[in-house]
């Protein structure tokens, strides 16, 4: 097992403790109660967060053999890691744009980066968004408002620079008058991250450090200023090589999370029958197979359980 290659490395402010103990000074009547709460947990936890940086060129080489299928967006990855290194500086790259097919790992890719950095990884389904407050917050004068994501994952979390991904984020859609990445025009350059200020926190925070990864199934739908501010990869569907490297990987860190008695040696007919599946599927295909191998009471995989595992992955839901 390789030794752990990004350290936590020195702690960096992201607000002003002072900044919301002014805030809140002012008369309460200005405020909600869940407003009073959460600067009260803003002023408890404090401002520094984790700011992890790299410590070896070597730190992004197991997304290889995870991802296989995104070599390229590694490569230029990798550019921006020998710089931090040099710099002895926390990791940065260009917001990160993931075009390809749905099932190809995009979201999976995006995950492994955030462990191999060493940082916290947030997700959010940009399919699901209707308005930009759920990213950058909404006023406290509205009826449950509340912080939005970015305030959220910053501010709740251990980390100056976590992963936050965009799921489909060209499926992001409803009212124009409250375009959901409205925020990002901001937050995805630098200086003006720096100061970010979330609608209903409305405390200057610095999310300049955050990392930025995107997927979607087609550019088009996008506004060209968000493209503009973007590293764009169209990332093909994984060959069958990439495929048995995918499924590999996978069950062998399944059978390490767990203490089920499997072998770490993958058996081969296993694996071709899972590098017939998306990648997005395999995880959850996998863990039905493991359960019917026990179910069996066996300690190992045959094709068999792959091949029960994706029937019963295809069955009708029940309803009432």
């Amino acid at each position: 097992m390789s030794n752990v290659q990004i350290p936590l490395a020195e702690m960096r402010s992201i607000y002003r403790v002072a900044d919301v103990e002014r805030a809140l000074e002012e008369p309460s009547s200005q405020r909600n109660e869940s407003l009073s709460a959460y600067y009260e947990k803003m002023r408890k936890l404090g401002g520094d967060r984790y700011l992890v940086k790299p410590s070896s060129l070597d730190g992004l080489d197991p997304l290889y053999q995870s991802c296989p299928n995104f070599g390229p967006v590694i490569d230029d990855l990798k550019k921006y890691l020998a710089l931090a290194i040099s710099g002895n500086e926390p990791m940065h790259f260009t917001p990160i744009l993931l075009l390809g097919k749905p099932g190809i790992g995009k979201t999976h890719f995006a995950r492994c980066l955030a462990q191999a950095l060493g940082t916290h990884h947030e997700f959010v389904p940009m399919n699901s968004l209707t308005a930009g407050w759920v990213l950058s917050g909404a006023s406290s004068q509205w009826n449950h408002a509340k912080a939005g994501k970015v305030a959220q994952t910053l501010i709740d979390g251990e980390y100056a620079n976590p992963v936050i991904v965009l799921d489909e984020v060209d499926k992001a859609g409803g009212d124009a008058r409250y375009d959901p990445m409205g925020a990002l025009y901001g937050l995805l350059e630098h200086d003006t991250a720096r100061h970010f200020k979330d609608e209903f926190v409305d405390i200057d925070i610095d999310a300049s450090h955050v990392l930025w990864v995107a997927t979607a199934n087609d550019d088009a739908p996008m506004p060209e200023p968000i493209l503009n501010r973007m590293n764009v990869y169209e990332v093909p569907p994984p060959d069958f090589d990439q495929a048995v490297a995918i499924a590999t990987a996978l069950y062998q860190d399944i059978v390490r999370e767990h203490d089920w008695g499997f072998s770490d040696d993958a058996p081969q007919g296993v694996i071709d029958k899972l590098a017939g599946l998306p990648p997005r599927d395999m995880r959850k295909t996998l863990l039905a197979a493991f359960g019917n191998a026990k179910l069996d009471r066996r300690d190992h995989l045959l094709p068999t359980d792959i091949d029960a595992a994706r029937h019963q992955r295809g069955k009708p839901r029940m309803g009432f």
